[in-house]
Order: C-alpha cells, then structure tokens, then sequence
C-alpha cells in the first residue's frame, strides 16, 4: 500500500464519519418537528434517489476528471446539504441534496483504488476501505446519537466540521491519469453509453453474481438501519442514542469479519462466501424472539460479522470485473444504481409496513426470511454459472 491508499481512507473515514452521524440528526430533528415515523425511512428514500438518477452521470464524470477532486466536490456539496437543513429546510429535501453528494462521491473513492493498486491487493484494499468505514460507522452512531439527544441542530454544526475535515484530505490525494475518459460528454450519449456499461456488467457471468448480491446487501443494510431502531424501542425499550450503541455494534461486526474475508478469501473464490449471507438472514430473524439487550448485541454482532465476510470479497470481484470491462468509475456507478434501487424498494417495503401498523416482530421475521431466501437463490445461480 501506497501514501495516497491511505490519504484516501483518511478522507474517507471523515466523510463517512460525518454521513452516518448526520443520519442520527436527522431522524432526532424529524422527532423534534413531530413528524411520523414513516418518514424516517423516506430520509434514506431521499437519499438514494440521487443514486439512481444520477447514475448515468456520476461514473462517466469520476473518470473524466482526477478523482481526488471529484471526491473534494461531493464533501463541498454534502456540507451545503447541512447548512440548508441548519437555515430550515425540510430535513428530507437537506438530505436529498447530501445524496448528491454521496453520488458523485461512491465511484471516485471506489474506483480510484483499482487506478493506484494492482488486483492481487483490491481485496486488502476493500478490506481497509470497509473497515475504516465500518470504524466511522461506529462512531459516527455513537457521535450522532449523542450530539443529537442534546440539539440535533448543534449536531449538524459539528458534522458539517466533519465533512470540511475530509475536504482538506482530499486536497491531498494523489493525481492518477485520466482513465475511459467518454469522447462525448453530450447527456444523450451519456445515458447511452451508462445503458451500454449497464448490460455489459450484468451479462459478465462474475459480474452479474456480485453485482446481485452486493445490490441485495447494501438495500438489506440501509434498512436494517432502520428497522433495529423500532425494534430496540419495542423490545428493549430504547432510546434514538441507545440504538445507536447497536448500530454500532453491527458496524464492529462487519469490520471483523471484512478483516476475516481478507486473510481466508481469495478474490477468485469470492462466490464461496455467499453461504454466510443465509446465516446472516436465519440469525435476523432470532432477532424477533430475543428481549435481552445482551442476547441482542451478540446477535447482531454476528449479523454484522457474517455480512462483511460475504460482502467485501464480492464487492472486490465487482470492481476487478467492472474494472477490466469498462473503467472503475462507470462500473461503480452502474453498482450504485443497481444498489440504490434494492435500497428504495426494500426501504418503500418498510415504510408501507409501518404506515398499515404491521407488528415490529412480523417485519424482522419477513426481513429475515427474505434475506435468506434471495441468498440462497443467488449461490444456487451461481454455481450453475460458474460451472459452465
């Protein structure tokens, strides 16, 4: 690993330090508006939709320009989401405006790794990305749990600092040759050649079987998020801050088993790991019978164990194949579009669960069983078409 590997997972921590805080913000800044609770899902909602729409641009700009001021402009962007919801704009409207951000931001911090490391290191190099993220993630909970259980707006202050630190490192990163550069930049040509980048990966025989189950884990995480909370307040009786001691908890799960993928995995036997997301699925729905805190935080530490041993590796195999095809930045745009939508419809799929009043327990059941159902699906396909 090179200095500019690790200015980047600097910057890297900071940002997603201050995004996972901010998300505790929000939802404590939409308790002190008395907004309903099925709003709190609709943030992340927001969030995404950034993702999907502006998909087709964001690859295509990552690997136009040097990344590293890619990756300056996006934390720009996200600290004027922050300072639009300080001056009172409707939190879920702020934090669309972050999502811009978080789009533009994915495909630089991603694919800049595959432009500075050769492939034999893409999974140490995703294992450190996921781990300093995971460590930011736990932080960040605790932090924005905190902040926000005294004033959600002091909260945003502090994060919008954050989002200025990650800034500064991102001044730092190296330069790296343009790569894939487009020869148009026209929106027509652009969204041709996004649907083009879009069929390549999902006909690539690795590339679809990642592609499938890093979509179904980043729409599955984003709301578990959510889900934990209005678990741990009906069975635990919790608060918005110790919620985010759990969150966190699943957070330090998925660093350890991102290290364990790391020394066992070998990007070219990345699909044997898929087995840990149906285990990961059984162990949710555990979830609906426990009512001790101590039970529950083993539980989902494991949770989170189990999804970072299958994820990082398959994240890997994605970026190595997107890489070869097409140019990092598009092909993690495609992933983030791919992604963003599992995100949407399983987070829709929530909010309608709460807005019908369907029992907690009967939700964490049906996640559960969900999430096993579609990885063991996926780990049947794929080894039918790698066998081939």
């Amino acid at each position: 690993m090179n200095r500019g590997f690790y200015i980047i997972i600097l910057a890297q921590f900071f940002s997603a330090l201050a995004d996972n805080a901010l998300l505790f913000a929000a939802i404590a800044l939409l308790k002190l508006l008395d907004s309903p609770q099925w709003h709190e899902p609709l943030l992340r909602e927001f969030f995404v939709l950034s993702y999907i729409v502006l998909a087709p641009f964001v690859g295509a700009f990552a690997d136009a320009i040097p990344k590293g001021r890619v990756m300056l402009a996006s934390n720009s962007i996200k600290m004027i989401g922050c300072f639009a919801m300080l001056l009172g704009m409707q939190p879920l409207y702020s934090f669309a405006i972050v999502g811009i951000g978080a789009a533009a931001y994915s495909p630089a911090k991603y694919g800049i790794l595959t432009e500075i490391l050769p492939s034999r290191l893409l999974v140490m190099a995703n294992s450190w990305m996921e781990g300093s993220t995971v460590v930011a993630i736990i932080i960040g909970f605790v932090l924005g749990g905190i902040a926000s259980s005294t004033s959600p707006y002091f909260a945003i202050k502090m994060i919008a600092g954050l989002y200025l630190v990650a800034a500064i490192f991102n001044l730092f990163i190296p330069y790296v040759p343009i790569d894939h550069k487009m020869p148009k930049r026209d929106p027509a040509y652009v969204l041709h050649d996004f649907w083009h980048v879009f069929k390549l990966l999902w006909k690539d025989q690795q590339g679809k079987i990642s592609l499938a189950v890093t979509t179904l884990f980043w729409g599955v995480g984003a709301t578990l998020q959510f889900v934990v909370i209005n678990w741990s307040s009906h069975a635990l009786n919790f608060s918005v801050k110790e919620a985010g001691y759990l969150m966190a908890i699943v957070a330090f799960g998925i660093a350890v088993g991102s290290l364990l993928a790391a020394k066992y995995i070998k990007l070219e036997d990345a699909v044997k790991a898929i087995p840990a997301g149906v285990m990961m699925g059984l162990l949710v729905v555990f979830m609906s019978f426990v009512t001790s805190w101590k039970i529950a935080a083993a539980a989902l530490f494991f949770i989170g164990a189990l999804g970072g041993f299958f994820v990082v590796p398959l994240n890997a195999l994605l970026q190595h194949r997107g890489h070869v095809l097409m140019g990092a930045g598009h092909s993690i745009a495609v992933q983030n579009f791919n992604e963003n939508i599992g995100i949407l419809i399983l987070l829709g799929c929530y909010a309608v669960m709460l807005k019908t009043e369907m029992n907690i327990d009967w939700i964490v059941i049906l996640f559960g069983l969900f999430i096993s159902a579609t990885m063991m699906l996926i780990y049947g396909l794929s080894r039918k078409i790698l066998s081939r």
